[in-house]
């Protein structure tokens, strides 16, 4: 067997007492997705530990186990188990001796990982605990991811689960509360929930889920048992290397006045529970970055690999939307054509392959190549088929009048729940060309050179969405005054950064009724960003550097997937810019090329930025305000990082923020430390990150990861790309070098106000990006789709449809039944319920964040579903929907702040007849709703 033990604090079983008992956890230790691809690992070793496992623990009452990650174990309950260990495994539950922890699909990265996807993951793997035992896991056991977040906590809790548990934080930091017997507290993760959704926390010492090799009892021949994988081909004996059995520590009870139990999670913490403590409070803080020692800060993974974590972001974006596409098709075409099964394996294949890679060593970009492109695989494959799903869905139609003269229509999907007016960019390759909406009508549009190829067009059509809904366009060649605007470009001559003259500054201003941005002539960089609504001028330079590595750990510390060490201050890398300037009635774009020198053939980066205007009569409140960003990195010389750094005027006292899996902010203020301090001061961006004084805020918006730092008051940075090499043998060994010689695209959105404004703008916009409108086009045929999904969905402004979806579960939503169900044998094989829809919404602010948008909001469900049809049912369900809220009780742990509140905690179900419900600030709402299908 692959199996790792792993202590828990030992806990004194009577306060005057020496003797101490000890709960150890056998636990397999399998990852998703690293050095070997899920298919090998299948083969080579994790199929074996789950029939193995299954076989011994049925030789002895005492033997217990955990498993955690889903994935391999679907995997093996689908393809190998036979009926005899299938029956095993429904006795070993009902038993108590095998335990599901966190159940989700894999055990998720923390510091990378968006919380929509995160959600997805668990209840992916609670969906089918529930679905296949009536069990809903109580417990975590993140052991392996590389830092602890915020948000975690807060997930946790609303998902049913009593405690958890946590190992990889700082070393320093660690060792300080071990010493201060600190490793155990309730952590109130949200400052917005607060007590409602604070969880009991046990951190891990130093020695984690492995015993330390120098005493007696370990080294692989104790408590350390732990049979190591062999590739390609298990052992025809099934026996694999250093499997060992423990029971030294018993035969030595005497000697070491401890006695030993197998136990599983819920024992340990059942028994702390049960003995009633009063806990320290741990305040909504994360534990990031996670540093092992002086120089191995783990913060250069939040940025390896940053085409996989685009595409993974990408993936779940599009996921979301095919999600609310297929359901609303569902509800108002019962009887459409598209076959409602194959649908629902188009977006199972998509939904499985976002949750394998928010393994820890998935989008963490901290696995071999191979395993890279296993994950790219899976979710290209994924993503064609929930394309083709909607296309599909489009296409199920009846036939329009004939419109002539089109070259090419355009559908165009909103995803999020809000009316949005933006742009979408089409490639064209021709410049003469008028867009009409479904009426015929002319459509606002810009065309102009692309500047990826001299051969085509980027063609800038204005779109104006509801909420849920889609409009099809159409695109026709013509020469009239209904043709679209042609853009004008400049180009102004390469210019040496460093030999500029910055006393004679030339300025030339691009703006729109929201910014100037003012360009430096003499360098080709960004000068200035004034906010023309309050009149505020920001002084801005942008700018890419470097970072040199070593690579020869002869010489010193080493950057590698996971680990960023630099030798020192960035270094510009590029010295002299090129620039360009089209300009349109639409859009305007800035295009800076940056080269090593004045004469250097190919550049080494660009920077797109773009500021968009609209025609009076248009919502521009999000399109104005924001300066969008788009670069191009690639590929880097062996051992770099590039960053791209912002400069302002901006009294920032070097104090940065980010956020937690775009769910909720961190302050980050600059920390010296004795070593290696510029990369303990990197942090991971999911999705938003500001500095800010007392005036003004400037604010970045991505749509994947990365490292970001505030290395100089007023400066924001943020790592793009990394390419590495080094001769650790631990790494060479296991190909995990990084040697990424791929070109990233990444965009940001730069916004810039007053905290008041921006605190309006950033979360709707941070969505907005997040969700871009997708669009399908193709050649006209004699057909072309008819208005299919119009009745728009709107929410309040500061909410979020976070999930609309059918999740094809078959179980029932009331768990007597679902027991029974399983207990006799009874499991729905037939049709999933398509009536039975999932559906999230998600306060966006926090507490004291805005006067208005801060507070709670009201919904009818009713009314905002209209347009699918009738609800007959509601049912608030926990998060991940395997709970009836009004069943789930938590542990309410004792805290020195609540030293009465030991029991059960209280939850608060918001459900009023209409049903008309109300939404707290930053709450998570999850119901399931049956839905009366529209007759056609």
């Amino acid at each position: 067997m692959y199996l790792l033990l792993a202590f828990l604090s030992l806990i004194p079983r009577a306060p005057c007492l020496g003797e101490l008992k000890a709960f150890v956890v056998a636990h397999s230790h399998m990852d998703v997705g690293w050095v070997y691809t899920v298919q090998e690992s299948m083969h080579a070793y994790a199929a074996n530990v789950y029939t193995s496992v299954v076989e011994e623990l049925m030789k002895g009452k005492q033997r217990k186990f955990i498993a955690v990650e889903q994935e391999f174990f679907r995997l093996w309950w689908d393809t190998v188990a036979t009926d005899i260990h299938k029956q095993q495994v429904h006795q070993l539950l009902q038993e108590g001796r095998l335990e599901f922890i966190i159940g989700g699909q894999v055990m998720h990265d923390e510091a990378v990982t968006h919380i929509n996807d995160q959600i997805l993951q668990l209840t992916e793997g609670h969906g089918f605990l529930y679905e296949t035992f009536g069990m809903r896991p109580r417990f975590s056991w993140h052991v392996d991811p590389f830092g602890a977040s915020a948000t975690t906590p807060t997930l946790f809790a609303l998902a049913g689960f009593n405690a958890h548990l946590i190992s990889r934080i700082d070393y320093d930091l660690k060792d300080d509360m071990q010493k201060t017997k600190k490793l155990q507290f309730v952590w109130r993760g949200s400052p917005s929930l607060s007590e409602n959704h604070e969880i009991f926390t046990h951190v891990m010492d130093q020695y984690s889920y492995c015993t330390p090799s120098q005493i007696p009892f370990s080294n692989r021949s104790g408590f350390y048992w732990n049979g190591i994988a062999v590739f390609p081909d298990p052992p025809k004996d099934g026996v694999y290397p250093n499997m060992s059995v423990p029971y030294y520590i018993n035969k030595h009870a005497d000697q070491f006045g401890v006695t030993v139990q197998y136990s599983t999670v819920s024992d340990y913490f059942q028994a702390l529970y049960n003995r009633n403590l009063t806990w320290d409070i741990q305040n909504f803080q994360d534990f990031l970055p996670y540093s092992t020692e002086p120089f191995q800060a783990w913060s250069g993974f939040y940025t390896s690999r940053s085409v996989l974590k685009g595409i993974a972001r990408r993936a779940s974006s599009l996921l979301c939307a095919g999600e609310s596409f297929f359901t609303q098709y569902v509800q108002k075409y019962p009887a459409g054509s598209v076959c409602k099964f194959w649908a629902l394996q188009q977006l199972r294949s998509l939904r499985w392959a976002v949750s394998e890679v928010q393994h820890h060593d998935g989008i963490t970009g901290t696995e071999s190549p191979k395993v890279k492109d296993m994950y790219m695989n899976h979710l290209m494959d994924g993503i064609v088929n929930v394309k083709k799903l909607m296309a599909s869905i489009i296409l199920d139609t009846d036939n329009p009048p004939s419109l002539r003269n089109v070259e090419q229509y355009i559908i165009v999907y909103n995803p999020l729940a809000w009316n949005i007016t933006t742009f979408v960019v089409v490639a064209m390759s021709y410049s003469a060309v008028s867009v009409y909406d479904e009426l015929g009508h002319p459509v606002p549009a810009q065309i102009q050179g692309s500047a990826e190829s001299p051969f085509t067009y980027d063609l800038y059509i204005l779109v104006t969405l509801s909420g849920l809904s889609y409009q099809r366009y159409s695109v026709k060649l013509s020469a009239d005054n209904e043709s679209a605007f042609i853009a004008r470009s400049v180009k102004y001559g390469r210019k040496v950064i460093k030999h500029a003259d910055r006393q004679s500054r030339r300025l030339i201003p691009v703006l729109n009724d929201c910014y100037t941005v003012m360009l430096d002539q003499n360098t080709n960089l960004m000068h200035s960003i004034t906010d023309r609504k309050t009149n505020q001028t920001v002084e801005v330079t942008q700018e890419f550097l470097e970072y040199h590595v070593n690579g020869d750990v002869r010489k010193g510390p080493i950057s590698d997937n996971y680990l960023f060490t630099p030798n020192g201050s960035a270094v510009e890398e590029s010295k002299a810019v090129g620039l360009e300037v089209v300009s349109g009635n639409l859009v305007r774009e800035i295009r800076q090329y940056f080269y090593r020198n004045t004469t250097a053939q190919d550049y080494m980066y660009v920077a797109y930025s773009r500021i968009y205007s609209v025609p009076g009569g248009y919502d521009d409140k999000l399109l104005c305000h924001r300066i969008e960003q788009e670069y191009r990195v690639g590929p880097l010389e062996l051992n770099r990082e590039a960053i791209f750094r912002t400069s302002t005027n901006l009294n920032t006292k070097q104090t940065l923020h980010t956020d937690n899996n775009g769910y909720q902010m961190q302050k980050r203020p600059y920390k010296v430390f004795v070593n290696n301090s510029v990369a303990r001061n990197y942090y991971p961006m999911v999705q938003t990150a500001y500095i800010e004084d007392d005036r003004m805020r400037l604010i970045l918006l991505a749509e994947r990861s990365h490292g970001v730092s505030s290395q100089g008051n007023g400066q924001v940075e943020v790592m793009l790309h990394r390419r590495l090499w080094n001769n650790l043998e631990w790494d060479l060994n296991y190909n995990l070098t990084l040697n990424d010689t791929s070109v990233v695209r990444p965009m940001f959105w730069l916004i810039l106000g007053t905290k008041s404004a921006a605190d309006v703008l950033y979360q709707s916009s941070a969505l907005a990006l997040e969700h871009r409108p997708v669009v399908m086009y193709g050649e006209l045929t004699e057909r072309l789709p008819p208005p299919l999904l119009r009745d728009p969905v709107t929410l309040p402004a500061n909410l979020h449809l976070q999930t609309l979806s059918i999740p094809g579960w078959t179980y029932s939503s009331n768990h007597t039944e679902q027991l029974q169900n399983i207990y006799k044998g009874i499991r729905k094989q037939e049709d999933a319920d398509f009536r039975r829809v999932l559906l999230r919404i998600r306060h966006m602010y926090e507490v004291g964040e805005d006067p208005v948008l801060s507070q709670p909001a009201t919904v009818n469900l009713k009314s905002l579903l209209k347009g699918l049809g009738t609800v007959e049912l509601v049912e608030e369900r926990s998060l991940t929907g395997t709970w009836d809220i009004n069943t789930l009780e938590r542990w309410k742990w004792k805290s020195a702040q609540h030293i009465s509140k030991g029991g059960w905690e209280t939850r608060f179900c918001f459900l009023f007849s209409s049903p008309k419900l109300l939404i707290g600030r930053c709450w998570y709402f999850c119901w399931m709703l049956q839905l009366k299908k529209q007759s056609h």
